[in-house]
């Protein structure tokens, strides 16, 4: 039985650290990324869907979790309003498999 809830625990913990959880920073210098919205996909970076429960979130796999509090998230980004000022630039799509890297160059910036 302790070895079934331990495991158990193991998995949860896995699972949490596996998530890319996110959290919008309301000023720049808080951020690990900074991120530029693209209007059209083929001039992102990564294709990003918000997903509705931590759960479901991926591992940096353009599945994003939008955490209430900065501490829940794996990384702080903070939205900026031109082009030049971004680590990375991404699409919003609708649909989850639409989600991932179109420019894996820049993955690491969300590691």
């Amino acid at each position: 039985m302790k070895k079934l809830i331990f495991f158990g625990i193991l998995a949860l913990v896995a699972l949490n650290l596996n998530a890319q959880k996110v959290f919008s920073t309301q000023y720049e210098y808080q951020a690990d990324v900074k991120v530029y919205v693209v209007q059209y996909e083929y001039q992102a970076d990564l294709c990003v869907y918000k997903e509705s429960y931590e759960y479901q979130a991926g591992d940096n796999d353009g599945k994003w979790f939008f955490t209430e509090y900065e501490y829940q998230a794996k990384k702080k980004i903070f939205f900026v309003a031109n082009e030049y000022q971004a680590d990375i630039k991404v699409f919003f799509v609708d649909y989850e498999y639409q989600a991932g890297w179109k420019n894996k160059e820049k993955m690491y910036k969300l590691f």
